[in-house]
């Protein structure tokens, strides 16, 4: 039975939550074939703590994307961020019992599990086992283990770790939202396969993703993954103090913040006024955008040294780990005036904003969609449609198997292999969500 090559992603952000639907074109490309946008109430810092508020946000950005689309959703692949977030570096190993057969995918699996049974704080869970390089009897820097010859596998992992109850209620929300839950992957991942290419994995970058409520950050090197962090704070910081400095209701505040707002304070002359109307038949408010730049500064500069200090803390100063690329910022919090310069001044690294259209096919939606505020939900529906063939090419394996009898055994676990990869989280949840109805 083929299936047809479309996913669902869903970005439950502080702000915002994003669905989006997507397919795969023929020149390989992403087709959003439509998205919805709604308000995001009931979610604090990246951590739902209003579960029907987010349910009926969660169903307004459903509905709009249905609309849009003219097509139902049903299954959904969900971000997760939120200040819970934590990774580690881990090394394992495992003795083969037949040294004389070529390592399989099935051993590179079993070394993962393995990683899988770690034993972590109470309330907390492993959510992604990211393999970074091998070592196979004693022989380091390998990247792929597979074919070779050896009795001692060795890897080490970067370990990205949750709080399972903040999990939870996201895949709650989601499931009394009407909707399946598809499978969850971390935010600064999405955006990466989102906005980052190739070669500047390869090279070594340092992706910022400047959320509402949180800032992302995941390193690249080598084309693998070496560090991700989730830092508590992000524009709706600078927002709120915007509002506490100049005295203004937080609406007035996100609108000066977007339409005049500069992270340089030497950019704007002194005599640059904005009126704002007065509440209620009083004054307007006068403003000098001098002090509004300072403001915003002042904030921006204290998120960019947190996420400068995480790529220190990765290690970047050394040979091996310098990153070359640079960094790419990207997140609704990228789109501020004069960012760009701000964090090459502050960090000494080349930056660019990233937008997630490299990966797109360009259409109708490609100009709404192609904006940096949308990285993590197009790169959300990137896993969801991969998910997607992965899965029909399960189920095509597991159809030729049925039909010819011989090594049916050996396919078999192939798939159930396959499946165990991506399903082994959402499972786990799944089963949690029935057992708590």
């Amino acid at each position: 039975m083929k299936r047809e090559n479309k996913g669902v992603g869903l970005d439950i952000g502080t702000t915002k939550i994003v669905a989006m639907l997507g397919r795969k074109n023929e020149y390989g490309k992403l087709k959003i074939i439509g998205a919805g946008k709604s308000e995001s109430l009931g979610v604090h810092r990246g951590v739902v703590n209003n579960i029907t508020q987010t349910i009926q946000s969660i169903q307004a950005a459903v509905q709009e994307a249905e609309t849009a689309s003219g097509e139902t959703i049903s299954e959904v692949v969900v971000g997760i961020a939120g200040q819970h977030i934590r990774s580690l570096q881990h090394s394992d190993y495992i003795t083969r019992p037949n040294p004389e057969e070529v390592i399989q995918e099935s051993d590179v699996e079993e070394l993962i599990n393995q990683v899988y049974k770690l034993v972590m704080l109470p309330g907390e869970e492993i959510i992604h086992v990211l393999p970074q390089e091998f070592k196979v009897d004693g022989q380091s820097e390998i990247k792929e283990p597979i074919g070779m010859y050896g009795a001692r596998l060795e890897a080490n992992f970067h370990v990205v770790v949750g709080q399972m109850s903040s999990i939870r209620n996201i895949a709650r929300c989601v499931k009394s939202a009407g909707l399946e839950f598809g499978g969850i992957t971390l935010e600064p991942l999405a955006s990466s396969s989102a906005v980052l290419s190739k070669e500047e994995k390869e090279a070594g970058v340092a992706l910022i993703d400047i959320g509402g409520g949180t800032t992302d950050l995941a390193i690249f090197k080598d084309g693998i993954i070496r560090h991700t962090s989730v830092i508590p704070f992000g524009g709706n910081i600078i927002t709120e103090d915007i509002k506490e400095g100049c005295s203004i209701i937080e609406k007035q505040a996100e609108l000066l913040k977007t339409k005049f707002g500069s992270a340089w304070p030497g950019e704007n002359k002194d005599n640059e006024i904005v009126a704002i109307p007065g509440l209620r038949g009083r004054d307007p408010k006068e403003i000098t955008l001098k002090n509004l730049s300072k403001i915003i500064h002042a904030r921006v500069k204290e998120i960019i040294e947190s996420v400068y200090a995480e790529i220190k803390n990765y290690g970047h100063e050394e040979q091996k780990k310098k990153l070359i690329a640079g960094i790419v910022l990207t997140g609704g919090g990228s789109q501020l005036k004069h960012l760009k310069q701000l964090v090459e001044y502050i960090t000494g690294m080349d930056t660019r904003i990233g937008f997630p259209n490299e990966h797109l096919a360009g259409d109708e939606h490609a100009e709404s969609t192609a904006s940096p505020m949308f990285s993590t939900a197009v790169g959300l529906v990137m896993k969801a449609v991969e998910q997607m063939s992965a899965f029909e090419e399960i189920e095509d394996e597991t159809d030729d198997g049925e039909e010819s009898s011989t090594g049916d055994a050996s396919e078999h676990h192939e798939v159930k292999k396959r499946r165990s990869i991506f399903d082994r989280f959402t499972e786990g949840i799944r089963e949690f969500l029935d057992n708590a109805e």
